[in-house]
């Protein structure tokens, strides 16, 4: 099958090769997007409590533990290490909503293609993976844990629910995006980062809710994955689109039409900004049109920002 049309795990596998110049830890490039002031300040690893103990010169003060010391009568510290790993959830979105691209690849492909080289650079890390891949009728989870047979997994569950989608593929369902953010919260209780893959379709006010719960003790980055022509319907004059065996034609010298695209995107786009600006969640806008590991090296990397050709959601 093209791999324009369904994601390849061959692929997806040989994405490790080319995921470097980038990182998920909390010190970040100054170029990154995640270094910005709106973005988030990852947290990094957690921390495991290890044991209470006298406090010694040049002990630091604030992790004292004042019960003990008023009981005991005798300053007492809390001591704590830093967990050796963190996990990192990826959300995964295969509605048939994603079901739709104009150039190099599908969305749905190209969301793949942003969860793979992810995977394979938390890895490299030394930190663990999990995954929840949707569609418009089930989701697949995938425990965290750090080991390449746990990528792999990921990847070929990808693989599997990308080739299920066709241009028979039933309407999305916009009421999935919030039933997975659900599950996310049963999940990730504390000092996960979580990276939403998806087009935003289905994104209401119980999206801010669930994402505001998401965020207040995880770090959270949205992955917004768009098509260049949903954002700029070009006056092509009379064009065939297809979603898979579904084809219409489309009058594209009509600026009524190219405004109706424009709108649909842009309200998109500022509901997924709007939702994500107030909690401090950093948008990743991502394009089906250029390879995944350039744009992802440019918003993440310590790219001076060259040769950058789109500016959505930035």
């Amino acid at each position: 099958m093209s791999s324009f049309i369904h994601a390849d795990l061959d692929a997806l596998v040989r994405l490790s090769a080319k995921a470097r110049g980038f990182s998920f830890l909390p010190r970040q490039p100054i170029h990154s997007i995640l270094a910005g002031r709106h973005a988030s300040r990852l947290r990094g690893r957690g921390l495991n409590f290890e044991e209470i103990r006298n406090y010694l010169p040049g002990d630091d003060v604030r992790t004292m533990d004042w019960k003990v010391t008023a009981r005991t009568r005798s300053p007492h510290i809390r001591v704590y290490t830093e967990e050796r790993d963190r996990p990192v959830l990826f959300i995964v979105d295969q509605r048939s909503s994603m079901f739709f691209g104009s150039r190099r690849t599908m969305k749905s492909v190209t969301a793949c293609e942003v969860a793979a080289l992810g995977a394979w650079r938390v890895l490299k890390q030394g930190d663990r993976v999990g995954a929840l891949i949707f569609n418009d009728r089930e989701v697949i989870n995938i425990q965290p844990h750090r080991s390449r047979t746990r990528v792999r997994q990921m990847l070929g569950s990808m693989v599997e629910m990308n080739h299920q989608l066709n241009g028979n593929s039933p309407p999305a369902n916009p009421e999935k995006f919030n039933e997975v953010l659900k599950q996310a919260l049963q999940m990730a209780k504390h000092d996960y980062l979580i990276c939403v893959i998806s087009d935003a379709y289905g994104m209401n006010p119980e999206t801010k809710r669930l994402l505001t719960l998401l965020s207040a003790h995880n770090d959270v980055i949205n992955a917004f994955i768009y098509d260049p022509l949903e954002a700029n319907l070009p006056d092509a004059g009379k064009l065939t689109m297809a979603e898979g065996n579904k084809q219409m034609e489309v009058d594209t010298g009509s600026k009524k039409i190219r405004s109706a695209f424009a709108r649909e995107f842009n309200e998109r786009l500022n509901r997924i900004q709007s939702i994500s600006r107030g909690r401090s969640i950093p948008v990743l806008p991502i394009e089906t049109s250029r390879p995944v590991p350039e744009q992802v090296r440019d918003l993440m990397g310590a790219s001076t920002g060259q040769g950058r050709k789109g500016n959505h959601g930035r």
